[in-house]
């Protein structure tokens, strides 16, 4: 299961809106890069594929491919603003470790 803070889906649904997106899911999804080995990316879509996951929590639907569902399974997402900017923040379980900006992760 992945959920999605309160905090972070009025973020989703602020940026929907202001996109013209609104009623498209967020794709979620793990890419190779970055200097630990792998980097989340988000996305919206209209519709899932057949051999996508399905999530909705606090409103916003969300697609996971099924190479990405290992990685990311428990995770919960956050909208954090503070003095070194603002971003979306992955609670994921399934992490090792990350780099030292946190912009990657190894599992």
């Amino acid at each position: 299961m992945i959920s999605i803070t309160p905090h972070a889906a009025e973020k989703v649904n602020e940026i929907a809106s202001a996109e013209g997106l609104a009623g498209q899911g967020l794709r979620l999804r793990v890419v190779g890069g970055g200097c630990a080995g792998f980097q989340y990316d988000l996305y919206f879509e209209d519709k899932p594929t057949d051999m996508d996951e399905e999530f909705e929590s606090n409103g916003v639907k969300m697609f996971v491919d099924p190479l990405s569902i290992q990685y990311l399974d428990g995770t919960e997402i956050d909208y954090v603003e503070g003095v070194h900017g603002s971003g979306f923040k992955f609670g994921n379980p399934n992490v090792t470790g990350t780099c030292g900006c946190g912009s990657s992760f190894s599992a």
